[in-house]
């Protein structure tokens, strides 16, 4: 140890987390320390700015283990035994140890799905929709027929027991009856699991992490009560339980997530007196953030999010193509998704290094309090009666459509940022409006079932009408930006009137400068254009605002009118003069642009004329 560098910071005194918070308040001269810097997540966790030794506290038990043999998986829809197999050697060529195979409802020849597919190095797993037990049978046979080892064995069976029953209302207790065969027949294979249980579909519809840990153990203690009125051992029932949780875009909360979950699971076993198991835990990248807009961003939303998942210690991730949500997946897309977690694992070493997040103060607590929080729902939701009485009587549906009315608000005032959807739009690419939503309409927790979606629903369905516009005149809706006054707050203004309207699918033309209100106003209203969007200071609205509407509405009654910024003593005057919008960082980008869209539909022929 060198002695010399290590008394550098003696004469100084420590400095305590209440001296950094006192030096914030001053620097905030006056302003609400916990508003400002204080994180409050949709999980209802308040995340500080910063954390130090004086935040340690009781870590949580049973968070699991970095995964030295992550299981990347890739999603094979199946049409015949050649072409499956055909896809999944290619999968395996391309890196992927894990295959999950979606048979559809007619009979395959697992003999030739699974052709040259090492069964020792790669994990099999089964979606199962028809004639699942004579699937099972056929594929244990054909394991036996191999002569691998039992322990060798890795994967899961999944009837889609929970998606079928949370989205379609299905509540089909033949499935149970299925399972219950399935679980017979894999007795002797320890890490191939019979009970598949999905969580994902909470966060998918909606819901806060909260929610998806919490109604997901809700669903297993539902699940345990079914089975072991089969006569089923809780020992052998924790022991083939096969877990999938999508996996979101809040970074460190989704870390925290999966290791709240872990530690609940053996909490959840503890009250039935099991304290050795094994089950597996697999993260889905998420349908909820992605988007159909600039869709090469889903890319580095699906890093991120395996990247929270391998952190917070899953045993597999499932990774979509970029390109799944609106076309159907390519060579590529489906290449640059297995690179995802081969690059985490073998370049970034995340499965090479033991527990990386163990110990950060911050990481710690979000464990700890999802895990609290996710408790108390789960015990809310017991004492209410069990996991299908709250779903039958729309309890959890009315939780989830809550804190989904919130997101949907929020990605609305852009407070919760999309790229590529409401904040840096790519104003250059086109779309095909059969990819776009048709149409959106709020949750609505009365209704039986849940509906997974993209969160940018909303804001899609307003590019649709603007594209169907186009479709229809065989013009797009061009809007000019028209700038005065003090440049810094010119160029700003119409910087961010540029990223606000470009939402829109508008035709957005570059800023066009003026000496003074008056010229602008003259040029701006003679143009060709469709929106008009002032852009000044707040001083130059005082002395101009009002006179450039009156000059413009003189010329030009028609065209739309908007002005970037929000001065709140001249709303009245400007509104009543003929301006017709106002945006700012508070405004809503869904109902403002709405508006000009219903503006315009009336008004874009006479523009052009």
């Amino acid at each position: 140890m060198n002695t010399k560098n290590s008394l550098l910071f003696t004469e100084f005194d420590p400095v305590t987390k209440q001296e950094w918070v006192d030096k914030a308040n001053i620097d905030l001269k006056g302003a609400d320390f916990n508003k400002k810097l204080v994180w409050k997540n949709l999980s209802k966790i308040d995340v500080q700015p910063f954390y130090n030794t004086e935040d340690h506290q009781e870590f949580l038990n049973n968070t699991g283990e970095n995964s030295k043999n992550l299981i990347n998986y890739r999603l094979i829809k199946v049409k015949s035994g050649k072409k499956g197999n055909k896809l999944a050697l290619k999968a395996v060529e391309e890196g992927i140890n894990g295959l999950l195979f979606d048979l559809p409802k007619k009979h395959i020849p697992l003999n030739k799905l699974l052709k040259n597919i090492d069964l020792n190095k790669i994990a099999v797993s089964f979606k199962l929709r028809k004639d699942e037990v004579e699937v099972a049978k056929g594929y244990i046979s054909y394991v036996r027929k191999q002569g691998i080892l039992s322990e060798n064995i890795r994967g899961y069976f999944d009837l889609e027991i929970i998606q079928k029953y949370v989205t379609k209302g299905k509540n089909d207790s033949k499935k149970f009856k299925k399972v219950e065969k399935l679980i017979e027949l894999t007795k002797d294979y320890p890490n191939f699991k019979a009970i598949s249980i999905s969580g994902g579909i909470y966060l998918d519809s909606g819901a806060n992490q909260v929610q998806e840990v919490a109604y997901t153990l809700n669903s297993l203690v539902c699940f345990i009560q079914i089975f072991f009125k089969k006569g089923i051992d809780i020992q052998t029932i924790f022991d083939n339980l096969q877990f999938e949780l999508a996996t979101g875009s809040e970074y460190f909360i989704e870390i925290g997530k999966f290791r709240a979950f872990n530690s609940l699971i053996r909490m959840v076993a503890k009250e039935y007196g099991i304290k050795d198991f094994s089950y597996t835990l697999i993260a889905k990248t998420s349908i909820w953030n992605k988007s159909v807009t600039d869709a090469n961003t889903n890319m580095l939303r699906a890093t991120t999010e395996a990247m929270s998942a391998i952190l917070g210690n899953v045993d597999g991730v499932l990774i979509d193509p970029y390109d799944k949500e609106f076309s159907k997946t390519s060579d590529f897309s489906n290449r640059i998704a297995g690179n995802i977690a081969t690059i985490l694992i073998e370049e970034s070493y995340f499965g090479k290094v033991l527990n990386p997040v163990d110990g950060s103060y911050y990481i710690e607590e979000v464990s700890v309090k999802l895990a609290q929080k996710a408790l108390e729902l789960f015990k809310s939701i017991e004492e209410y009666g069990g996991y299908y009485l709250a779903f039958e009587n729309g309890i959890i549906q009315q939780q989830i459509a809550e804190i989904c009315l919130i997101k949907i608000k929020l990605i609305g005032h852009r407070r919760l940022v999309m790229v590529g959807i409401n904040k840096y739009p790519n104003l250059i690419e086109t779309i095909d409006t059969k990819i776009l939503s048709n149409k959106f309409s709020k949750p609505n927790y009365k209704k039986t079932v849940l509906t997974p979606k993209r969160a940018a629903f909303e804001i899609e369905a307003l590019r649709k009408v603007t594209e169907n516009l186009v479709k229809k005149t065989g013009q797009r809706p061009v809007l000019e930006l028209t700038s005065f006054g003090d440049l810094n707050m010119r160029k700003a203004r119409a910087a961010f009137a540029y990223d606000f309207m470009g939402v829109s699918g508008f035709n957005i033309l570059p800023e066009e400068s003026h000496c003074c209100a008056e010229t602008a106003a003259k040029s701006s209203a003679r143009s060709e254009s469709d929106v008009v969007v002032i852009c000044s200071s707040d001083k130059d609205y005082k002395d101009s605002a009002l006179d450039f509407v009156k000059t413009f509405r003189v010329i030009n009654k028609d065209k739309v009118l908007i002005l970037a910024g929000n001065p709140i003593e001249l709303v009245d005057e400007l509104t009543e003069a003929g301006l017709d919008s106002f945006i700012h960082v508070r405004s809503d980008i869904i109902s403002i642009i709405s508006s000009v869209q219903d503006k315009i539909q009336k008004t874009i022929k006479n523009n052009r004329s």
